[in-house]
């Protein structure tokens, strides 16, 4: 059906349990990065010791941001074994890129491009990424306001 919504259909069958699947995994992970600091900060009371508190802060950061764009790197995974099985790409290569580029919403920069009826999924990919994306800045700002918040009494 050129032009038609029909080509799309699975498109969309498939991107939605996609989109859902790797949310569950994003906030998964964003509950349990959030436990573990808790549970760090309960062994580690606050001190406004400088600059080991702020050497501290940083690399709290960066352990955070690591851990979330390993997330990021599962879920690009995740599409790309879709994409592979579909057989919307040739090689697994072809996939993985389309997949990164789609969910930072970089663009394609495959020179081979998706099968006609697949091409809704990178879209739909693209805007699962914008909000595993703004999970992550919002948390990640939340783990930084936290680490500059006066402690209580102090």
């Amino acid at each position: 059906m050129a032009g038609g919504w029909g080509h799309w259909d699975a498109s969309w069958l498939w991107s939605l349990p996609l989109f859902a699947i790797t949310i569950a995994i994003h906030a998964v992970g964003v509950v349990a990065i959030a436990h573990g600091l808790v549970v760090w900060r309960r062994g580690h009371p606050r001190g406004d010791n400088f600059p080991y508190a702020r050497i501290e802060a940083i690399g709290i950061i960066v352990v955070v941001a690591l851990i979330l764009g390993a997330l990021h790197a599962i879920e690009c995974c995740i599409w790309a074994a879709v994409y592979v099985h579909l057989g919307a790409f040739p090689t697994v290569a072809d996939a993985a890129l389309y997949s990164v580029d789609s969910m930072t919403t970089r663009g394609s920069s495959t020179g081979t491009g998706m099968e006609e009826h697949w091409r809704m999924m990178g879209a739909i990919e693209a805007g699962n990424g914008m909000l595993l994306f703004g999970i992550s800045t919002a948390f990640l700002f939340a783990v930084m306001a936290g680490l500059w918040k006066k402690p209580v009494g102090g």
